[in-house]
Parts: C-alpha cells; sequence; structure tokens
C-alpha cells in the first residue's frame, strides 16, 4: 500500500469517527469568521478610467498612477469631500492606482458606502487630471512656451510661401514653374515639421487627459466580505483539527507491534486471542460534566486503531484462549496462582482477562487486578507468585509498560508471559451460548474470578 493510500485511509478514519468535533469545530470556525467580519466594516471599491493622449513610455504611465495616488492629489480630493472625521492621509490608504492598457490610468477608491467610493473615485480621477494638466501646460515655463512661439513662426511663414506662390509668374516659363514647385515643397516641409513638433511636444497632446465617465457605483463588498471570511474561519477550523489529528497520530509513541510491546515488558509473548468489538466496551466508563462532553464528541474512543478485521466463529476464538492457556501452563512448573494484570482503561484487555480466567479453571487460578498506567501499584506477593500482563497494542507507550513491568518486579512478582488483545467484530451466531465440547464453564470459575477482581 503506498503513503498516498496510507494517508487517505486515515484522513477518512478522521472524518467518519470524529465528525462530531470537526463539525463542532468548523461552526466554532464560522463564528470566529463572523466575529472577524463584524471588527472589520464593510468596504465597497470602485475605479474611475483617465486617458492619456499621446505616446507614453510604460515608465510614463507608472509615473502618471504614481501622481494619481500622491499626497497632493488626494489632499486636494479630500478637501473637495468635506467628509468629516476624514483627512487625505486617511484616504491615501483607501485609494490605489494602475496603468492598464491602451494608456489609461484606473483610479479606485474604497469606502464605506457605495456612493462615497463612488465620489472619491470620481474626485480623486478629476483632481488627477486638473494637476497633471497644470504641470504640463505650465505657461509660466520659458522652456515649455518655446515649441508654442516656434510653431506661430512656422505657420506665419507657410502663409508667407503661400502668398509668395500667388504673386510668382503665372506664366509656364521654366523658371516661374520651377519657383512655384519650390514654394510648394518647403510649405510641405514645414507642415511636415509642424506634425512632428505636435508629436515630441508633451505639452500638446499629453495635457489633454480626459475622465472616461463616472465610476460605476459597486453592487457589492469588496473581499473579504462577511460570507467569505465565515467560510474561511470554518475552513481554517476544519483543517487545523485534521492536521491536528494527523500530527498527534504522527507523533504518537504507542506500541503497535508484538514484540515492541514484548520488548518493553521484558517477557516472552504468550499469544493474541481475540476480543470481539462492543460498542459499550469500547467506551471508557466516566461520569461529570466532561465524560459527558467527551461521549458527545465522540473522544472517548480512540480514532487511530486500524478498524477491526472481521473474526472467526465463538469456536475459533476459544481455541486461541486454550492455546494460550496451554502455553502459560508449560511455562509454569507446577499448578500456581498467578495474577493477571490489566492496565486500567483497557477494556478489551479487562474482557480478555476474565475470558482467560474462564478457560484457565483452576490450572494455574488466576486472579485480574487492574492497575493504573499513571501511578501503576501491584498487590503484594501473597497467594499468587506470578504475573499475566493481558493489553490492547496500540494503546500504550514504551514507558508505560516499562512502568507496569517496574510494579510487578516491586511486588516480587515475575512476569510469566504477555497476552495481547485484538478487538475483532464478531459474527453472528444463532447459539452464542454454546461452547465447544471440553471447555470448562465460566461458572465454574467465577467465585475465584470474582474473588480476585474486586
Amino acid at each position: 500500500m503506498s503513503d498516498e493510500t496510507i494517508r487517505l485511509v486515515t484522513v477518512g478514519r478522521i472524518l467518519r469517527r470524529r465528525w462530531r468535533l470537526l463539525a463542532v469545530l468548523t461552526v466554532v470556525g464560522a463564528l470566529v469568521g463572523y466575529g472577524a467580519s463584524l471588527l472589520f466594516p464593510p468596504r465597497y471599491t470602485t475605479s474611475a478610467s483617465v486617458l492619456l493622449p499621446g505616446v507614453w513610455q510604460d515608465r510614463e504611465l507608472l509615473t502618471q498612477a504614481e501622481i494619481a495616488t500622491s499626497s497632493v492629489v488626494v489632499d486636494r480630493a479630500a478637501a473637495t469631500l468635506g467628509w468629516t472625521g476624514v483627512s487625505g492621509s486617511e484616504l491615501r490608504d483607501r485609494v490605489s492606482a494602475t496603468a492598464a492598457d491602451g494608456n489609461i490610468i484606473k483610479i479606485s477608491g474604497t469606502a464605506d458606502t457605495p456612493e462615497h467610493a463612488q465620489q472619491l473615485s470620481d474626485q480623486v480621477a478629476q483632481q488627477f487630471v486638473a494637476f497633471a494638466s497644470r504641470i504640463a501646460g505650465d505657461s509660466a515655463d520659458p522652456e515649455a512656451a518655446q515649441p508654442e512661439a516656434l510653431r506661430q513662426l512656422v505657420l506665419q511663414a507657410g502663409r508667407r510661401i503661400s502668398d509668395l506662390a500667388a504673386a510668382a509668374d503665372p506664366g509656364q516659363t521654366v523658371e516661374s514653374v520651377q519657383t512655384r514647385t519650390e514654394l510648394e515643397k518647403l510649405r510641405t516641409t514645414l507642415q511636415d515639421a509642424i506634425k512632428k513638433l505636435d508629436q515630441v511636444d508633451p505639452a500638446a497632446n499629453k495635457a489633454n487627459m480626459v475622465v472616461m465617465g463616472s465610476s460605476p457605483r459597486p453592487s457589492g463588498e469588496a473581499p473579504p466580505t462577511r460570507t467569505q471570511l465565515i467560510a474561511a474561519g470554518a475552513l481554517l477550523f476544519f483543517l487545523l483539527a485534521v492536521i491536528g489529528h494527523l500530527t498527534a497520530a504522527r507523533m504518537s509513541r504507542r506500541l503497535r507491534t508484538e514484540p515492541e510491546i514484548a520488548a518493553a515488558l521484558g517477557s516472552a509473548l504468550l499469544g493474541t486471542v481475540d476480543v470481539a468489538g462492543e460498542r459499550s466496551a469500547q467506551r471508557p466508563e466516566g461520569r461529570g460534566p466532561r465524560a459527558r462532553i467527551r461521549r458527545l464528541l465522540g473522544t472517548d474512543v480512540r480514532w487511530d486503531l486500524p478498524t477491526p478485521h472481521a473474526s472467526g466463529d465463538e469456536a475459533g476464538r476459544q481455541l486461541r484462549y486454550r492455546r494460550v492457556c496451554a502455553r502459560l501452563r508449560d511455562r509454569l512448573p507446577g499448578p500456581r496462582r498467578l495474577l493477571v494484570v490489566v492496565p486500567d482503561g483497557d477494556e478489551s484487555a479487562r474482557r480478555a482477562a476474565d475470558q482467560l480466567v474462564a478457560e484457565a479453571g483452576s490450572d494455574p487460578l488466576l486472579r485480574v487486578v487492574g492497575v493504573p498506567v499513571s501511578r501503576p501499584l501491584v498487590p503484594d506477593r501473597d497467594e499468587e507468585s506470578g504475573a499475566l500482563v493481558v493489553l490492547s497494542a496500540g494503546s500504550w507507550t514504551a514507558g508505560e509498560l516499562a512502568g507496569i513491568a517496574g510494579a510487578c518486579a516491586d511486588a516480587e512478582h515475575e512476569v510469566v508471559g504477555i497476552v495481547v488483545a485484538d478487538t475483532v467484530r464478531a459474527r453472528a451466531t444463532r447459539s452464542g451460548d454454546r461452547r465447544p465440547d471440553g471447555a470448562t464453564p465460566v461458572l465454574a470459575v467465577g467465585d475465584e474470578a470474582g474473588r480476585g477482581s474486586g
């Protein structure tokens, strides 16, 4: 199986087993997004277009875009609008300008209402055109006045040439024809010079900027809208919850394989037994508000455990228990009393231990005891001389299992073996209470089991 398939299976398991928690966190994220939308009031944006006639370089267009958002232009627009409590410095954060194709400057304005956004864009565009025209067409600059004076001289020269051509000899002599031809060439040359002067002179063409109509009134909010913030908050919390589950599973140190469990407890593995999975058995017992909340959200059941595989019939499951009991008797020198140590909270292991007690009968005589994992404590050696540890795979870390082994050694109990309880899906049978021939009835050791499991 590839890593990608494993990831998809893991995510699917999270969605199936933690859907209540994910739904709650998604709703919480949506509420957080709604709260953020209340902190940021809605904004509306619209744009006004300004046409720049003539030939412009890209750098010149960028310069004009910077001029459109300069403090001079925005301050004049703020003074003309006269909005209460809004200064030019605040409006500079709401105005932007970009150079578009076709020598067009798009000036965008953002405000709290559609009307204000439209007024802001239009006013900034008008102030920009007025300011740019004043700069380009300032007649007080002598250098800017020279091209206009030259143009007037060229026009006067053209009219004088026309008068000379009309006053020339109207005859068809060679001299008169040459004179008129030369005068016509000179007039054509002067007209071409005027056209080139109009193209080169920035004050002639570039000063005639035009606002291309009023900006449209915005019909919707500018992003991020309230709906977008709510959706973003819900999606963010959902993804964080899934990533948190994956990270926790990745960093988990719980032992899942039988060799690792045997090495942590320092004893031999006697076998693996099947425990029919029941929803009530998978849920740890607990009362109080926290337990009810965990049960409501579904966090009281482990999600990272693999889906239980289908089990065989009841006879096959009991055969596994009998084989474990046979291996246990082979490891003991003679009839002995043993403690069956089960970590607290491991319900599958508890059920497996009870079944082992029933299968073992009086050889050896077993007594089930629960041991807290946080501070393990095993009863002192009395009638029992040895311990059999029963636990589920993937539930405990190496440190926790080492603590249980240390508690057994501190009580002078040798760990004679380990049994791993594997949760399976039981198949429905018509005669579920019927036991195979030769099996010891559960009631035969009920008193002994009840005496020691308290």
